[in-house]
């Protein structure tokens, strides 16, 4: 029964969801239409906050194709794939292999997120060329879904902006919160703990249950990987001075020294402070270090910019979207508050944290950028749940989980994995909406009584 339900959720996304940029356009549409409604603002108003907003995230873009550029390059050299070929054979079928891949990717985007999303994609990659019959699409989505934790991992932006930022957290609560929240209260609080690891460890079951029949399995053929990934390497004979700078391992070698005496000093005064930034400093000091020669990275990069494409196209566009979702009319009223003060408006004190979580979940669909989802619903929510006399932590912690939800049928942050594994969204999203269901149940059960 549940597979015929998985197959059926697969096949109807397969055939509703359209190409991941197609979908954001359909979004565009979607917030444009809705915020004429909700906010009064006429179109030509909302034309200028989607202008206005489109480049707003060129920053964050950049730093999501170097995600996927520097990830990839790095895996492509010859120490990670080993690596990863000998965690690939400890799976020996092709339920083994989805176990595998959902559990250390969960593990990993726990740590950080820009981590584990890299480390599943090639991790699956592997195993689909190690184990014979597993399905691709499955393969990947695995990989994906241990992303619903990661707001509230190591590296989950809105905690870690309420503990370290107080005047920002006093800003967004209207002054009414006046202490940073520890992530003793949030993070690593105990019912918080257990909600993370009940998902981590039932997750590889629950992707391992949708594994389907030989029947309506897709596979791929493993020479196909070998011929994407295959980087052809220069070698020149050293004959000019130019050709032995190319090959220059001292060259290599000075780099990677910078970037380790960096790396160190920052992990010694700041902790383990793994931003977006560092881990792409860690790939790319990695990369040039284990490809040994300069030459030997650029061709890795190159080949790896390829599956860079979605990343750079779409992210103008859901920074429009966002733009859209926050412009102001001149009462102050935008199309995000609307939805985030109509869930409060209905809430009691023991549903607003659920109500909170559902809320964030739908604004996420439109501003898919933890920060950016921060930014519009904390200076509603927070506020709100000191009236409503609900602990902040806990609010803070419902609108990180919202925003990490519903990412499973969001294939904004798919990208990089997409893009590693040459594959669209709708390939991956049927077997990512039975996760959303899953994981939905399980956090709000957690949010309505613990």
């Amino acid at each position: 029964m549940f597979k015929k339900i998985t197959n059926a959720s697969v096949k109807m996304v397969e055939r509703l969801l359209p190409d991941a940029f197609i979908f954001c356009v359909v979004l565009t549409v979607i917030a444009f239409v809705l915020a004429i409604v909700t906010t009064g603002q006429s179109p030509m108003q909302m034309v200028l906050h989607w202008g206005n907003g489109v480049w707003g995230l060129l920053a964050f873009s950049m730093q999501m194709a170097l995600v996927l550029v520097l990830g990839n390059a790095f895996a492509t050299s010859g120490l990670i794939k080993g690596f990863l070929k000998k965690i690939a054979k400890r799976a020996k079928t092709p339920l083994q292999a989805i176990l595998l891949v959902s559990f250390v990717s969960a593990i990993a985007c726990w740590i950080n997120w820009g981590f584990g999303l890299i480390v599943g994609a090639l991790l699956a990659k592997e195993l689909a060329r190690n184990v014979e019959g597993v399905d691709y699409r499955l393969l990947i989505a695995s990989a994906y879904s241990g992303f619903v934790v990661w707001h509230n991992g190591i590296s989950g932006s809105i905690p870690l902006q309420v503990a370290s930022d107080l005047e920002q957290l006093k800003t967004i609560s209207g002054g009414l919160i006046t202490e940073t929240i520890p992530v003793s209260q949030t993070l690593f609080s105990p019912w918080n703990l257990i909600v993370v690891w009940i998902i981590i460890l039932t997750l590889p079951l629950l992707n391992r249950a949708m594994h389907p029949d030989k029947e309506h399995t897709v596979t791929i053929d493993p020479k196909l990987l070998i011929e994407v990934e295959q980087v052809k390497y220069t070698k020149t004979k050293d004959t000019t001075p130019a050709e032995r700078m190319e090959n220059s391992v001292l060259l290599s070698g000075f780099i990677t020294l910078l970037g380790v005496v960096y790396l160190a000093n920052h992990f010694y005064t700041k902790g383990f402070d793994l931003s977006l930034n560092i881990v792409n400093l860690i790939f790319l000091i990695l990369g040039i270090a284990f490809h040994k020669t300069p030459i030997n990275y650029v061709h890795a990069v190159e080949n790896a910019v390829k599956g860079a494409g979605g990343v750079i196209l779409q992210f103008p566009f859901y920074a429009g979207i966002m733009g859209m979702m926050t412009g102001k009319s001149e009462l102050g009223v935008s199309l995000a508050g609307v939805i985030s003060e109509g869930f409060v408006a209905i809430s009691t004190q023991r549903t607003f944290p659920l109500f909170s979580f559902w809320s964030a979940g739908i604004v996420n669909f439109f501003v898919p950028s933890g920060g950016g989802q921060w930014a519009v619903q904390g200076p509603i929510m927070m506020p709100a749940s000191i009236q409503i006399g609900v602990d902040p932590a806990k609010t803070a912690l419902a609108i990180a989980w919202g925003d990490a939800w519903t990412n499973m049928i969001q294939p904004f942050w798919a990208l990089p994995a997409l893009g590693v594994a040459g594959l669209g969204a709708r390939d991956i999203m049927g077997y990512c909406l039975m996760v959303l269901f899953y994981t939905g149940a399980i956090i709000s059960l957690a949010f309505l009584f613990i």
